[in-house]
């Protein structure tokens, strides 16, 4: 691929940030069309109760009120649905129970939907909430997968015993029992990966109108991707999705959280139907922590086995999974997603995980940032560096030692994945090289004379993403010489805009400016898959390419022929279609007018399909500081390589690693969802959910040592998630190894807040195992 001005390689800075930092971003809310009208939802303040709403009429009639919808009012639509239940191990499928647009009269989480009030404003509903008269019989309620496992725990479906939605496996149990048996040691590890509030930046919201001439919806609302949801919301409404266009405008923030079904959506548009009004429904803060899907919450047993000299013999894993009350669109496939993901980046000959995914009294659970391969390369490299300390190893000779080899690529993992390429131990010594491992000591040594401790600690991780689904993209020339690209992605900060612009600059030599990128809207793309496990610029972009290289041909065949020239002579450079080596040209403007250039010359069309997922993969080295005296871990150096396959604009790439690191830094060290034994949820507010700030956050050094991915046409590998895949264990064993290192303390969970930290030390000192320090 040539190096272009404009073209895929290059440091473009994004077209889009101009609107933004300038305050014409148009989101969600800012779509107010005439006549609009106001939504909130009753929830529940119990996390588990029986109810009976006695009386709606006084909220009925107060001021402003339009509309109050309870159960009976929409039961005969249909639930939310779980578009991804798993067979359980037997065989069996697993059973999905209800998900209601509300309740009818059973609530199971803190922020369960009972009833949906429209108003002439936003306060007027909010008023006629409180004159609701409900009736409450709290009930038991179970938290957390210790709790709901428990054998007489409060059940959340009274016909699934033991809260267990579901028992699955990924691997060969008796393949990897012999391996055990035979190991000349077993190593285990028991882990928490603590449940995550998403907490983007613009909260849901969508606004929902119905035009009774044509009896069709348009719902504008932030999402993922604009078809699936029109697709699910049909689906619930009873109606062909021909009735519905779904318009994504600006989205601040998605995560995965964002690209889920909820309750809301229909409801407006069941209530706009009614109203033949506008309805519009703003989440406001408390709203996301106690109605938006949740991450995470996975307790885990690993085990390794292996032999006299360190090497991986079989791993084994119980993991198990915390669903929430209810099934959320993924939730139920995302544990078993991470779990594919086991083996990471080594040879291991065979593995096996069960999964069991249990049902609790708390927020449903779903898909956030890196959906289950976050989750697994937690576990790998924790239970790696876990291994390397029991055996006296260090952290990168047993890494060194279990790698797949390059020479072994293509390689099917234990648990049926196939890499295509890697090289492993070469970007990890590259991390240690601009880590500065080996002057580590000094370091350390520095530290402990200041009073604190410090520690080191690496992740070689490797996902799985832009794999499923193709996409399409069109493009057109339009009358200004400028080029119009539609695609169903939906970017939500990542930069679509540019980096689609640049794999079409690629081929037609134009500025990113000339080149528009349209996305969600339903009635104006014919199709699309979204946003999701990186798979945009992966997967869209090579769509886009096609679709750039057609158009390219059908330019240069209209000016073959205005130009008298043959085709094998034709450039297109600079806005113009010109003879190679001579100053004979046509600009793509008079192109576009010529006689000739009918429509179907002037767009063409690109559609991609992967047939297999991406792997990329790389190393974070991150070094902490930790102050004895107070618990406070603060993150002092941080170094990553990673393997992209191809880089599209390193700018952007850059920022899609950082955001995931500072996610990561988030998990592991600062971000607690609480809820106490009644269900309630204590951590529902930035007073109490501590997140990520820019002063947690050190500079990074990121480069790429990048080997081209051989199952993408574009040899791209995803990075959208990468970075949060990778900081957790880096940052967790980072932790460690301090710990390790001035108190022998072996193991501490996420998140190493300062109060756990300073306990987890006190605990040590009490019990005699401390280094003097200054």
């Amino acid at each position: 691929m040539r190096p272009m001005k404009f073209g895929v390689g290059q440091p473009v800075r994004r077209v889009e940030d101009v609107r933004f930092v300038t305050g014409a971003g148009r989101y969600t809310d800012d779509h107010h069309p005439e006549g609009t009208v106001h939504a909130h939802v009753v929830r529940s303040p119990h996390a588990h109760a029986r109810f009976r709403i006695a009386d709606v009429e006084a909220a009925r009639a107060m001021p402003g009120v339009l509309l109050v919808i309870t159960h009976d009012d929409v039961k005969h639509l249909g639930d939310v649905p779980c578009l991804a239940p798993v067979e359980n191990s037997d065989g069996s499928r697993m059973r999905l129970p209800p998900y209601p647009l509300l309740c009818r009269d059973t609530v199971r989480h803190v922020g369960d939907a009972v009833a949906f009030i429209v108003a002439e404003t936003v306060n007027q509903a909010k008023d006629a909430a409180e004159a609701i008269v409900i009736e409450w019989e709290p009930l038991d309620a179970v938290v957390g997968i210790a709790g709901a496992e428990v054998e007489g725990a409060p059940l959340v479906w009274s016909d699934i015993p033991g809260n267990v939605a579901f028992d699955t496996e990924v691997g060969d149990a008796q393949a990897t029992d012999r391996a055990f048996a035979d190991a000349a040691r077993v190593i285990a590890l028991s882990l928490v990966n603590n449940r995550l509030v998403t907490n983007y930046m613009e909260p849901r919201d969508c606004v929902c109108e119905y035009d009774e001439a044509s009896q069709r919806w348009t719902i504008t609302l932030g999402t993922q991707g604009s078809h699936s949801l029109r697709d699910t919301i049909a689906g619930i409404l009873k109606v062909d999705k021909a009735r519905l266009r779904v318009i994504t405008p600006d989205v601040g923030g998605g995560f995965g959280t964002k690209a889920f079904i909820y309750r809301e959506y229909p409801l407006c548009a069941f209530a706009a139907e009614r109203l033949k009004r506008p309805v519009k429904w703003v989440a406001d803060r408390t709203e996301h922590f106690l109605g938006d899907a949740q991450g995470r919450d996975n307790l885990v047993l690993a085990e390794m086995a292996v032999d006299p000299r360190g090497r991986f013999l079989a791993m084994r894993v119980d993991l198990k999974a915390d669903m929430g009350a209810y099934l959320s669109q993924f939730g139920p496939y995302i544990p078993v997603l991470g779990a594919s993901m086991t083996p990471g980046s080594y040879d291991i000959p065979t593995v096996h995980v069960r999964i069991r995914g249990y049902y609790t009294h708390t927020v449903p659970v779903d898909a956030y940032r890196g959906a289950g391969r976050p989750e697994a390369a937690y576990v790998i490299e924790r239970l790696v560096d876990h291994v390397a300390r029991e055996l006296g190893m260090t952290p990168d000779a047993i890494r060194a030692l279990n790698f797949i080899p390059p020479e072994r690529m293509p390689y099917t993992t234990a648990t049926k994945r196939v890499y295509d390429t890697g090289a492993f131990e070469a970007h990890m010594r590259r991390a240690m090289e601009i880590a500065d491992w080996a002057g580590f000591e000094a370091r350390w040594e520095a530290a402990r004379r200041a009073g604190k401790v410090r520690g080191i600690g690496m992740s070689s991780y490797i996902e799985a993403c832009a794999g499923g689904s193709p996409e399409r993209a069109s493009l057109r020339l339009d009358e200004d010489g400028g080029v119009t690209l539609l695609i169903g992605t939906q970017s939500t900060g990542q930069g679509h805009a540019t980096a689609y612009a640049q794999v079409v600059s690629q081929h037609l030599d134009l500025p990113v400016e000339m080149i528009r990128v349209h996305q969600g809207d339903t009635d104006m793309i014919r199709s699309g898959g979204g946003t999701g496990g990186s798979r945009s610029i992966p997967i869209g972009g090579v769509a886009v390419a096609q679709a750039s290289e057609k158009l390219a041909d059908n330019l240069k065949a209209l000016a073959a022929e205005a130009l008298e020239a043959g085709l094998a002579d034709l450039e297109i450079a600079d806005g113009t279609v010109r003879i190679v080596g001579t100053d004979r040209a046509i600009s793509l403007v008079d192109l576009a007018r010529l006689p000739t250039a009918t429509p179907e010359l002037l767009k063409a069309d690109g559609k991609w399909q992967p047939p297999e997922a991406t792997y990329p993969n790389g190393t974070h080295i991150c070094e902490v500081e930790i102050d004895p005296q107070t618990g406070e871990t603060e993150v002092v150096r941080y170094v990553i390589v990673d393997d992209f396959g191809v880089t599209v604009n390193p700018l952007l790439l850059a920022g899609q690693v950082h955001g995931g690191v500072v996610q990561g830094i988030g998990q592991a060290l600062h971000e607690r969802t609480v809820y106490d034994a009644s269900g309630q949820l204590l951590t529902a507010s930035f007073m109490d959910y501590r997140l990520p700030r820019a002063a947690d956050v050190p500079d990074f050094h990121f480069e790429t040592r990048n080997v081209p991915s051989t199952t993408n046409a574009l040899g791209i590998k995803g990075a959208g998630e990468a970075g949060t895949i990778g900081a957790c264990p880096a940052v967790m064993n980072a932790v460690v190894d301090a710990l390790y290192r001035a108190y022998g303390i072996r193991h501490i969970d996420m998140p190493a807040t300062p109060d756990r930290v300073f306990l987890a030390i006190q605990d040590a000192e009490a019990a005699g195992s401390s280094l003097e320090l200054a």
